[in-house]
């Protein structure tokens, strides 16, 4: 027997990312944003209230970076979401994050989350709050890296699970993707 929760957004895993844009003046900021996933081989989307300073600051700069938060910085990746720049406008520094240009697109990257994507601007729909971005870049800290790829046991990215607001750790490995099916055939 299944249980009916109507509509919701519950989707699991649901990525944390952590947008990261500069503003007009030059100040680094991040938001914690989890509507959002991969829309092509080399374009993410992501869901965006006009309202936040974040999508201000990619309309006026056209480029942002998405890093993974980790489970070494669930504080700061949560502080990100729930305090506003347009009411803290140094809350980039507040959270303990620190800013590293990008040398792909004109956006920060932050140096404590080992992960990031290096985005470009391709669309934004201010009625569907959609925003669309290329994928220039993907780069990650060597700390995080097995045999030259980057491995999420290592990297320790964190879910979010809209039902209950909690985030949670990531699993072990369960299969061989594009292996397990093959048993069955």
């Amino acid at each position: 027997m299944r249980k009916d929760f109507g509509s919701k957004p519950c989707v699991y895993p649901m990525p944390v990312f952590i947008i990261a844009t500069y503003g007009e003046d030059g100040v680094p900021n991040a938001m914690n944003a989890a509507w959002g996933g991969i829309a092509e081989e080399d374009r993410i989307m992501i869901c965006l209230d006009p309202a936040h300073k974040t999508t201000k600051n990619i309309l006026a700069k056209k480029a942002f970076t998405v890093s993974m938060a980790t489970e070494d910085r669930v504080a700061e990746c949560d502080y990100v979401g729930i305090v506003s720049a347009n009411d803290v406008p140094d809350k980039f520094a507040r959270s303990g994050f620190h800013a590293e240009r990008s040398s792909k697109v004109d956006a920060p990257l932050i140096k404590e989350l080992p992960m990031a994507l290096e985005c470009e601007l391709i669309s934004y729909d201010e009625k569907t709050c959609m925003l669309l971005g290329r994928i220039a870049n993907v780069c990650a800290d060597e700390s995080v890296l097995t045999d030259g790829k980057i491995d999420p046991r290592k990297l320790r990215p964190i879910t979010y699970d809209g039902a209950n607001k909690k985030y949670h750790s990531f699993g072990g490995i369960v299969g061989q993707a594009f292996g397990e099916g093959k048993k069955i055939m």
